[in-house]
């Protein structure tokens, strides 16, 4: 099957009690594009909340905010590249040292951008201690923003496994393949083994504690397991196509992220179709970025109609591990069905 007729289209589609965050762990990384962007846009609606103050005209409020601007915009840039480059150093801090020293951080951070100021002669004098005290304010916000941010993860990234975990050990797809490898035990002994020993690995790796990422290839491995037993179950009903770019093997992406996707290929393309469908999983390394796409034919006629919540899963999970990196994108057309994801190489 080949998708590339209907990535066009699929380019316009439109994307669809609280843990304490734990000591040793980074609870802000400044190295996130996501959190470059939503720093700058931050410091700029305070400077220009800022400038208001004391403006006579919108002329004079512009201009203010432009001063104000070319204090704090380096400021930031500074606060943002210095915390970036000891991400390694902080993540080994307990949590409420890594918070003081993002706060300290920006103190240094105004005096950087008032010292800037000064230097051109746009600021005499300059107003050294209301400097520091404006920019340890502001990295306070940001780190405390970024904090609850971590926060959230875990009890998300738990949720997510959870589900993903009832999604791909249901009943019936464990007792179709008991079934089958039962079916198998007489006639195809060897067939048989490497079924239980695919079934045994997919439950040991849902049991198993998960990372905040794994390897693309990891994932790979995990899906071609869980089409192994399927294709023994379903025979000539499933065909399955392998497209992969050994480029793209390294990229990190949320664990449990390709399964849950294959396997809604099979529910509602092969499972409802007596004719079976075409399953393929692809990957594709762009430059900085790695592409991956699952397409699956699916039957004419009305259907068994899904809730999503394995596609709303997956999309959630990518945006917590690679926020405004990530992006993700389901559609169907002509009866073929395609999820396609991007994620930083």
């Amino acid at each position: 099957m080949k998708d590339t007729q209907i990535l066009s289209t699929f380019q316009e589609l439109a994307p669809e009690p609280a843990a304490a965050v734990p000591a040793r762990v980074l609870v802000f990384d400044a190295c996130q594009v996501g959190v470059v962007l939503r720093a700058v846009l931050f410091v700029e609606a305070a400077v220009a909340v800022a400038a208001l103050f004391g403006a006579a005209s919108l002329p004079d409020w512009l201009n203010r905010w432009s001063l104000f601007t070319a204090g704090a915009l380096p400021a930031t840039l500074v606060w943002l590249i210095v915390a970036c480059s000891l991400k390694k150093l902080l993540a080994r801090l307990a949590s409420l040292v890594q918070q003081a020293a993002g706060v300290l951080l920006g103190g240094v951070a105004g005096l950087y951008g008032c010292g800037i100021l000064y230097l051109v002669g746009l600021l005499e004098p300059a107003p050294w201690l209301a400097c520091a005290a404006s920019g340890a304010l502001l990295s306070a916000v940001l780190v405390a923003a970024l904090v609850l941010r971590a926060r959230g993860r875990m009890p998300a990234a738990t949720a997510a496994r959870l589900s993903e975990l009832q999604a791909r050990i249901r009943p019936h797809f464990l007792f179709n393949t008991l079934n089958t490898a039962i079916a198998l035990v007489r006639a195809e002994p060897a067939k048989a083994e490497a079924l239980l020993e695919d079934l045994s690995d997919l439950f040991r790796h849902a049991l198993m504690e998960l990372d905040e990422s794994v390897t693309l290839a990891d994932e790979i491995a995990l899906a071609q397991r869980y089409l192994a037993i399927e294709q023994l179950r379903f025979g000539d009903r499933i065909q399955v196509e392998w497209v992969l770019d050994a480029d793209a093997s390294a990229a990190r992406v949320p664990p449990l992220l390709l399964q849950p996707l294959v396997e809604n290929a099979v529910r509602h393309g092969v499972e409802p179709s007596a004719a079976g469908a075409q399953i393929r999983i692809s990957t594709q390394r762009r430059g900085t970025r790695v592409v991956i796409k699952v397409t699956n034919t699916v039957p004419a006629g009305p259907g068994e109609a899904g809730h999503g919540e394995a596609l709303a899963n997956v999309r959630d999970r990518l945006r917590l591990l690679h926020d405004v990196q990530s992006d993700f994108k389901c559609g169907l057309r002509d009866g073929v069905f395609q999820v396609r994801i991007e994620v930083p190489a």
